[in-house]
């Protein structure tokens, strides 16, 4: 007759890199939460205001920064999994990451300055409003995960993260893809329902 062993598995899964990056992403989430709930207010309240700054904008920047977001965000991914197995192509995968990350940059301050020169700034009415704050305050997050994505490249190539350790990178490629999530509500919201 066969034993089966009947006491459950105990799962030891754990939230990939540092519980301090983790509380810091859910804080960011909530702050971005509640302004998604202001926006959503807003446009109940004027969908015609709303409608007209949607007019505006350049959806196919949008479509173009969330390709590259979703791009970088592959690579971070793929980048985690190649240091975890301790492969090779950690490096340059951060690097492309960041590289593909600058398309998003620079649509972005093209539309900016593009918006900026027909007149249009946070005064304008509250869809603009909205729009400069939400995708600036977006914006300001990417540039920080650029940062530390260079960071993890360098420490990669310095030896320093070699996949005996996780902890760093993790907590990183985290931060990077919470920065992806966020764009990934904002790009509909604003460019798409506005």
């Amino acid at each position: 007759m066969t034993n089966l062993n009947l006491a459950p598995e105990i799962d030891t899964r754990q939230l990939p890199g540092d519980i301090a990056v983790w509380i810091f992403i859910f804080a960011e989430l909530a702050v971005f939460g509640i302004m998604f709930i202001g926006f959503a207010v807003a446009r109940s309240l004027d969908p015609a205001t709303f409608h007209a700054g949607r007019e505006v904008l350049h959806p196919l920047i949008g479509l173009l920064n969330t390709a590259a977001l979703i791009t970088a965000s592959y690579l971070v991914a793929t980048a985690v999994h190649q240091l975890r197995h301790r492969r090779s192509n950690v490096q340059w995968r951060l690097w492309l990451a960041v590289a593909v990350s600058c398309i998003y940059t620079v649509g972005k301050l093209y539309e900016y300055v593009n918006l900026y020169g027909q007149g249009y700034n946070l005064g304008t009415d509250t869809f603009f409003m909205f729009y400069f704050f939400l995708t600036f305050f977006h914006f300001m997050h990417v540039i920080l995960g650029q940062v530390i994505l260079i960071v993890l490249a360098v420490k990669v190539g310095n030896g320093d993260y070699d996949g005996s350790d996780m902890n760093g990178m993790e907590s990183g490629a985290s931060y990077w893809h919470m920065v992806d999530l966020v764009w990934l509500v904002l790009f509909p919201m604003i460019y798409v329902l506005a």
